[in-house]
């Protein structure tokens, strides 16, 4: 649980409300549809190629309001939402896209004190929902191998909760190395683990230990390749339920009057989700009953098999 119980359950939201504040970021949205987020500063001007204003035109100003430029440019301001962050944060490495974290955060059942490790940890988009999910009683922990990815996440991370000057979000702990070892090293425990890395298999012993009967392993993984090899390996290790695995898609509508039709463009393929069960200990799940489709496991195939699935011989 987190070191910090005197923190009020408010805190840490990365949720602010009242008059805007110089300090805090806004986002400014033209008649185009063109985004800008800037931070507030006191004396400060904005510039576009529409004229500019002044910062103090929006300091004490409740959001959801419009403000003209001295070019007569007209500009929406309101706080980002995180889903507006995140796809506009600088970038280190690749973030998860809104839609994936929304299933993670949902289908891992990410729940508020739930105690959740997370590699890697990217550009820290997937570890703003998580810590909004846990909130400031429980605990993400996360591994990232790479020191310079580590620097942008803990960057992002802070500005999207607000933190002061030296100090971070209490719940959250960033660890530089690799999960696989330091995860067993540290002999911690865990209710969900998220595997966003490019060979999530090989961390899934240290995963079967740190996870508490009932958790759940999720892991984001971008090619057909890396998925099968991680949800055979699950099947193998047999201290899991059988991985369900899937994507989703989204696409948007375009509404006016009776023109109401399918958008021009969508989010289509990012990535795919798997998730499974801990067992508990010494407990296997139920053998599957069906057999495989022919071939699923032929001598093409390298990857781990079921026990119960023959190597087939190439002269056959």
């Amino acid at each position: 649980m987190s070191e910090h119980p005197d923190v009020p359950p408010e805190a840490w939201s990365g949720v602010h409300r009242g008059p805007l504040r110089a300090g805090e970021w806004v986002r400014l949205t033209d008649s185009k549809g063109r985004r800008h987020n800037i931070c507030l500063e006191a004396g400060k001007r904005f510039f576009s190629n529409r004229g500019h204003f002044e910062h103090d035109e929006l300091i004490g100003r409740e959001e959801g309001f419009t403000v003209t430029s001295s070019a007569g440019g007209e500009y929406l301001v309101f706080r980002p939402l995180l889903s507006e962050f995140v796809v506009s944060m600088p970038r280190g490495a690749a973030v998860v896209y809104p839609k994936d974290a929304a299933q993670i955060v949902a289908l891992a059942d990410i729940f508020p004190g739930a105690d959740v490790v997370e590699a890697g940890v990217g550009s820290g988009a997937l570890t703003c929902s998580l810590l909004r999910a846990v909130g400031p009683f429980g605990t993400v922990t996360s591994y990232e191998r790479r020191e310079e990815f580590a620097d942008v996440a803990r960057r992002n991370v802070h500005q999207f909760f607000g933190a002061p000057e030296g100090e971070s979000h209490p719940a959250w702990r960033l660890k530089v190395g690799d999960l696989a070892e330091e995860l067993t090293a540290s002999g911690m425990r865990a209710d969900r683990v998220i595997l966003d890395m490019l060979a999530p298999w090989e961390c899934l012993d240290a995963t079967a230990e740190a996870l508490r009967p009932g958790g759940i392993v999720c892991a984001y993984v971008a090619t057909t390749t890396q998925l099968s090899r991680f949800v055979e390996t699950v099947r193998v290790h047999g201290g899991f339920t059988d991985p369900q695995a899937w994507e989703s898609l989204v696409r948007d509508w375009h509404v006016e009057g009776l023109a109401v039709r399918p958008g021009h463009k969508m989010i289509g393929h990012t990535a795919f989700l798997v998730t499974a069960r801990r067992m508990a200990p010494g407990e296997r799940p139920p053998l599957k009953r069906r057999r495989p489709a022919p071939g699923a496991y032929g001598p093409d195939y390298t990857g781990p098999r079921p026990a119960d699935v023959p190597v087939e011989d190439p002269a056959d």
